[in-house]
């Protein structure tokens, strides 16, 4: 339970080491990239049920400027793909409450944003899931010398 908690915990702000982290907590692998997937889809959903104020909050905390910017990676991938193009780059860039903070200021409805978030996650999931797989079971393998 407690590696379920770890990876969910990691999930809602730092995706990247949510998986690796629950299974070195003693989740299992499938445990963990649940608890991970589900952390990162409830970091999105905070900000669209927040309110305005929380909204706000995030987008000067996290100096997210909603202006079009065409020399940044960001609008490139915005202006080419869209909601979903920005979905599937956030685990490993912005995250999920930048992605709905931004996606919001942009127009895009909560429900549109939220499902996105959580299904942009899932290619990020298998990939991570397997590295932690293959990681924990080389660690397995190797032998302590007596």
């Amino acid at each position: 339970m407690i590696g379920f908690l770890t990876a969910f915990g990691l999930g809602l702000f730092y995706f990247v080491g949510a998986i690796p982290a629950g299974v070195a907590a003693h989740a299992t692998l499938w445990l963990a990239a649940l608890g991970a997937w589900l952390g990162y889809s409830v970091g999105g959903l905070v900000v669209l049920v927040g309110g305005v104020p929380f909204r706000a909050w995030i987008t000067k905390k996290l100096k997210i400027n909603p202006t079009p910017d065409p020399t940044k990676l960001f609008w490139k991938i915005w202006t080419r793909f869209g909601l979903w193009g920005l979905a599937f780059v956030a685990p490993v860039s912005v995250g999920p409450q930048a992605t709905a903070a931004i996606a919001l200021a942009l127009g895009e409805s909560p429900r549109r944003i939220q499902l996105a978030i959580s299904v942009g996650i899932l290619p990020w999931v298998f990939i991570f899931s397997l590295i932690a797989g293959l990681g924990s079971h080389g660690l397995h393998e190797l032998k302590v010398p007596n």
